[in-house]
């Protein structure tokens, strides 16, 4: 007999199952993210890789911005709506691609802001044109997994889009000659970028249409759509700031230090933000959760769940920082000699998302009962990173250290990785307190078992970093699942409640049923009376 969930089992089941598929989207991109930075890094170089990275920057910087905070906005228009949900996600689809014109325009007229540091040629000025594709991707993926299909987002972001990417860069090897030191044109890493982000769409539309159906009643409605871009604003804003703080370190080192650093920093925040994707990836399925709740005036049934997801993120991502982070030269090392550097940029960037657990899940509730006071926060928070980045960056210029050119580079670089560590660590105080003094109830997910299961992970990580050099590959392939399995243990037995226990032990076939979401029929059921 299968035990009892606990009080309000559906929606944290719900959000338990969410975790469970997004843990093991975590190992999937882990396993194709891998792949494609020793590609990048071995075969096109830190050089090329720099100015990869920048010009993606920007790209994903405008399609965020092209979202008009839809990825969140959405679950609460359709938990609201009278509407066919197929006609308001077409009107949100249409929104977003309206934004992605105008910023695709912007971009092809001043393909500079993408490639600074010059070097513009071929097609790189239709590059912005994939902004289409990624807005079209989120709004997909978001209104999906309002009906909690958070299996499409596993299988169109960490299946597709980085085993499409990483292939494609592959077979672009073939096609672009070697230059005189080894490394290859940027053009390939573009190419395969490019066909990694339509390959994601395809895979978000297809599930979009079985789920949603042939939005057969729906006509353009630009006032509502101006309705909806005005309404979402402040979302749009906050989402902004949030993917801008992981972005604007890049921006400002790009500045201070040559492309080759930018690489190699780039290299440690891709290999970091696979933690990032764990987290983000808990919006979706938690806004659906989070609105119907707040429609009900149940505030103390949302701080539970910000509360609980809280702590599943925290143990989550500390487990993957403390698995990454230990052996942090021999994972940057895969890449090549030349990211080994990197590495103490890589800990405080693994040490960052952890840092931003709880600013990230208290912004979940609080962009639907105090988006502005989060919006100022989330500005307070990158102003802060901006201020401490060039403040560090400008000041090792200023005095000239470390002596040396290249390591005083590198140290710049771990510089910009701590600032964003301090910034986020601000932002999940003020926001943490500030929900808890609106829902009247805690909402902190930390729990003090987490430092033991830290100390255990860190003396068997400890163990396999004191092999010989040329046992690295152990280091990696046992010492990596090691530190994870004994992190997770500790924390299963010691920091996991019952009711833990209970919603992460269901089977498929004894997982409760969630109720449908609002304005949906379920299966079986008459659709309502018109």
């Amino acid at each position: 007999m299968s035990e009892a969930v606990p009080d309000g089992g559906e929606d944290i089941a719900a959000l338990a199952k969410g975790g469970r598929t997004n843990f093991f989207g975590f190992l999937l991109r882990l396993a194709a993210r891998l792949p494609f930075l020793f590609i990048a890094g071995r075969l096109y170089g830190p050089g090329a890789l720099g100015a990869f990275a920048y010009a993606v920057i920007v790209i994903e910087f405008a399609a965020q911005l092209a979202t008009l905070g839809l990825k969140r906005g959405l679950a609460q228009q359709l938990s609201t709506t009278d509407q066919p949900h197929a006609c308001v996600v077409m009107d949100a689809m249409l929104a977003a691609f309206i934004a992605s014109a105008a910023a695709s325009v912007v971009l092809m007229i001043y393909p500079q802001a993408m490639f600074p540091a010059g070097g513009i040629h071929g097609a790189d000025w239709l590059l912005p044109l994939v902004i289409f594709a990624t807005a079209g991707a989120d709004i997909a993926l978001a209104a999906l997994a309002y009906r909690h299909n958070v299996a499409a987002t596993v299988r169109a972001r960490a299946l597709v889009e980085p085993w499409t990417i990483s292939l494609a860069a592959a077979a672009c090897v073939l096609v672009f000659p070697a230059a005189a030191d080894g490394t290859r044109s940027r053009d390939g890493l573009i190419i395969a970028y490019v066909l990694s982000v339509v390959a994601a769409l395809v895979a978000s539309l297809v599930p979009l249409w079985r789920s949603y159906g042939v939005p057969r009643s729906w006509k353009p409605n630009p006032t509502q759509i101006l309705a909806v871009a005005r309404k979402n604003i402040p979302l749009a804003a906050a989402d902004a700031i949030e993917w801008g703080s992981r972005r604007l370190d890049i921006a400002i080192l790009g500045l201070f230090v040559a492309p080759a650093y930018v690489g190699v920093y780039y290299v440690a925040q891709q290999v970091a933000s696979l933690p990032q994707k764990l987290k983000t990836s808990f919006d979706p399925i938690l806004a659906p959760v989070i609105t119907q709740r707040l429609a009900e005036g149940d505030r103390k049934a949302v701080a539970r769940q910000v509360r609980q997801v809280g702590f599943w993120i925290i143990a989550a991502q500390a487990g993957i920082a403390l698995a990454l982070g230990i052996p942090g030269e021999a994972v940057m090392g895969i890449v090549g000699k030349a990211f080994v550097g990197g590495t103490a940029a890589l800990a405080f960037l693994l040490a960052a998302e952890v840092v931003a657990a709880t600013a990230v899940v208290s912004e979940s509730a609080l962009v639907y009962v105090a988006r502005h006071r989060n919006l100022m926060i989330s500005l307070l928070m990158i102003a802060v990173q901006a201020l401490l980045t060039v403040a560090l960056l400008a000041t090792m210029d200023a005095v000239g250290w470390p002596a040396s050119p290249g390591e005083r580079q590198a140290y710049q670089a771990a510089a910009a990785a701590l600032s964003l560590m301090l910034a986020l660590g601000l932002s999940s105080i003020l926001k943490a307190r500030l929900l808890c003094r609106l829902l009247d109830a805690p909402v902190q997910g930390w729990r003090w078992p987490l430092v033991w299961a830290a100390g255990g992970a860190v003396i068997v990580g400890w163990l396999f970093t004191a092999l010989p050099q040329s046992l690295e590959w152990v280091e990696l392939a046992f010492g990596i699942p090691a530190i994870l399995f004994t992190f997770g243990a500790i924390v299963w037995k010691r920091g996991f409640t019952h009711e833990d226990r209970v919603l992460f032990k269901l089977k498929k076939s004894e997982t409760p049923d969630l109720p449908p979401p609002p304005g949906t029929t379920p299966p079986g059921a008459a659709p309502p009376a018109a």
